[in-house]
């Protein structure tokens, strides 16, 4: 389809790495005319020990990480292109990686000077509520039940087949609210094989929110259950645990810690068991362990939340029954 064919050459040319970077609010320091380096964001990353390993140059639009186990984990690749960071970050092929670029940050690109480069800083600016709801959202489509939820669930958080017009048309869509509740975007997830798995409009901060966290705090538990998407928010929700909300992404941001942490004293990690969550669980344990409690979930090997049933998340999380409200029945 002409909407997914994608243009690696525009692309590459109107997206820098000022912008990707910002995008995952990563903060870099200069360390040359044009080189500046810091902590590896990516989720592979999982050396405790390398703390300045990851390196970019504007001019050339390229980074790279000289860790080992980034470096085993991308066998034997130390950098690449805005397509290969993105492509670390999310998870995914090149292609989706560039389709999540088209549709997601190329649009709000803005010319970018050719002589000089400034040390990037995440834009302060917010993600603004949305001056719209979407109508007709089929919440007992076959993809929704497919994927475990009850009528009730789908229809409590507004998850839906969409068949209007725009980007998301033909996609089951998520709303996204910021910690005051507020519209903020929606999330258009493929029902089939098409790529991008996941579409976000064009200039969306995620790194600046977690998703569902307006409910968990509106719960009034001081404890967070972490999970890395938004069909593992679902499922924890539907088990009866209402303190959960989702990073959209196995990357922790500052701005997400600053969150966790002003509304929650502690936080328990229930992050995918895969290579990627594993790093993530490790990452986040050290971002967070210095002011919160950090407790982790042990998933069985390549397992994710969304893949239980109700009963086995409860189980999971017994463990952690005294300080967490009682499930719903």
């Amino acid at each position: 389809m002409r909407a997914d064919w994608v243009d690696f050459k525009s692309i590459k040319g109107k997206v820098s790495m000022e912008t990707v970077l910002s995008h995952y609010d990563v903060r870099l320091r200069r360390v040359g005319a044009d080189q500046f380096r810091g902590k590896c964001p990516l989720p592979a990353h999982s050396s405790t020990k390398s703390n300045d390993s990851f390196s970019v140059s504007f001019t050339r639009n390229v980074w790279s990480c000289q860790s080992a186990s980034c470096i085993a984990a991308r066998s034997g690749r130390v950098g690449g292109t805005v397509f290969d960071f993105v492509a670390e970050m999310e998870r995914c092929s090149i292609r989706e990686a560039a389709l999540h670029l088209q549709h997601s940050l190329a649009e709000s690109e803005s010319p970018r000077a050719a002589s000089r480069y400034e040390e990037p800083v995440p834009s302060t600016l917010e993600n603004r509520p949305l001056s719209f709801i979407l109508r007709n959202v089929d919440h007992q489509h076959p993809y929704v039940r497919s994927r475990g939820l009850s009528e009730h669930t789908a229809r409590y958080f507004g998850v839906g087949y969409y068949d209007g017009n725009g980007f998301l048309r033909g996609r089951v869509v998520i709303p996204i609210h910021n910690e005051h509740g507020e519209l903020v975007a929606y999330s258009g997830r493929a029902i089939d094989q098409t790529e991008p798995k996941y579409r976000l409009p064009a200039g969306f901060r995620k790194s600046h929110l977690l998703f569902n966290l307006h409910r968990a705090i509106r719960n009034g538990d001081r404890t967070l259950i972490l999970v890395e998407g938004y069909f593992d928010t679902f499922k924890v929700h539907q088990a009866g645990h209402h303190n959960v909300a989702a990073l959209m992404g196995s990357n922790l941001s500052n701005r997400q810690a600053d969150l966790i942490g002003s509304y929650f004293d502690q936080v328990i990690l229930m992050l995918d068991a895969d290579q990627a969550g594993k790093a993530a669980t490790t990452a986040a344990t050290t971002a967070l362990s210095s002011n919160l409690l950090v407790q982790i979930v042990e998933l069985a090997s390549a397992t994710q939340p969304d893949q239980l049933a109700s009963e086995e998340i409860n189980q999971l999380l017994g463990g952690f029954a005294h300080n967490l409200p009682t499930p719903d029945r």
